[in-house]
């Protein structure tokens, strides 16, 4: 379990702000970050507020723990570290349930102020920047939102793509029963994405593309490639009946089913390649995964 609940005795009157930091040992960062999370409780399992005071009994807290798996970094430095995350693996846990994600080994390897620079969907399998403290946190992620970074994604497609195709379709959300689907529409913002074609299997009527994307909009490159009748294979949500997919994001389908309704096992999209640059250095990266038709 990522989130264990830790008990700690409370001897004297103090702010719970100075009691996690000098008795339990939490930084400064991590402790306002618990008790605007909530995940500070008293011995009622009542929360903790920012400067509330404490007198006596205990206290608790819901605190991650991380816990490998045997993942690895791809590759790191003393600013910044790369790991080649597997399909159905998510990044960051979406609750106190989640029981093991990407975050786990970041915070196992790198400790606590490894962050995330970027995430990638669930199925989605690649490449993942992390940061490993506030500085290079700070640099890596403004150069993401000033788009000076490079990424190449591969993804097998449904159907034949014989030369190379720039979308240039504004995307926002969709307004049916999957709550984070999006798709194409006037009204949505600006977005980009390149797609390339490497390989066309005939028999299997597939093509192995690579796919640029220019913007980062939600399921960017499944929408698109679902708009221009080219879904990738696997994908539980675009270019397959709602209700459908509906099933498949519960769990409501064996392996078999789930083939049978969206091509394949998992989403065949794959983050290959993330160039930039940092502190004047040029950095190139590709995944070691295999990925191929």
């Amino acid at each position: 379990m990522p989130y264990i609940l830790k008990k700690f005795e409370v001897k004297e009157k103090k702010l719970i702000d100075d009691f996690l930091i000098e008795d339990v040992k939490l930084s400064s960062k991590l402790s306002q970050s618990l008790l605007a999370k909530g995940k500070i409780l008293n011995q009622d399992n009542k929360r903790l507020q920012k400067n509330q005071m404490i007198k006596s009994g205990f206290i608790q807290i819901n605190i991650f723990q991380a816990i490998t798996k045997g993942l690895k970094p791809l590759f790191q430095n003393e600013h910044f570290a790369i790991f080649d995350k597997p399909s159905g693996l998510l990044v960051h846990p979406t609750s106190i349930n989640n029981e093991y994600t990407l975050l786990d080994e970041i915070k196992y390897h790198l400790k606590d102020e490894a962050s995330l620079v970027h995430r990638i969907d669930k199925e989605t399998s690649g490449l993942v920047l992390v940061s490993k403290n506030r500085y290079s946190d700070m640099i890596l992620k403004e150069m993401f939102e000033e788009k000076k970074y490079k990424k190449t994604y591969k993804a097998i497609v449904e159907g034949e793509i014989k030369e190379e195709i720039q979308i240039n379709t504004p995307i926002t959300n969709d307004t049916g029963i999957i709550k984070l689907k999006m798709k194409t529409d006037e009204k949505g913002k600006v977005s980009s994405t390149k797609i390339k074609p490497i390989f066309y299997d005939k028999s299997q009527n597939k093509t192995l593309v690579y796919a640029y994307p220019q913007t980062g909009r939600q399921h960017q490159i499944r929408v698109h490639l679902n708009s221009i009748n080219h879904r990738i294979i696997g994908d539980p949500i675009y270019g397959i009946n709602e209700l459908h997919a509906d099933k498949i994001l519960k769990k409501e389908v064996t392996q078999e089913e789930r083939i049978i309704l969206s091509g394949d096992k998992r989403l065949l999209l794959h983050a290959y390649s993330l160039e930039f640059e940092y502190l004047n250095i040029k950095y190139s990266f590709c995944s070691k995964q295999k990925f191929k038709l």
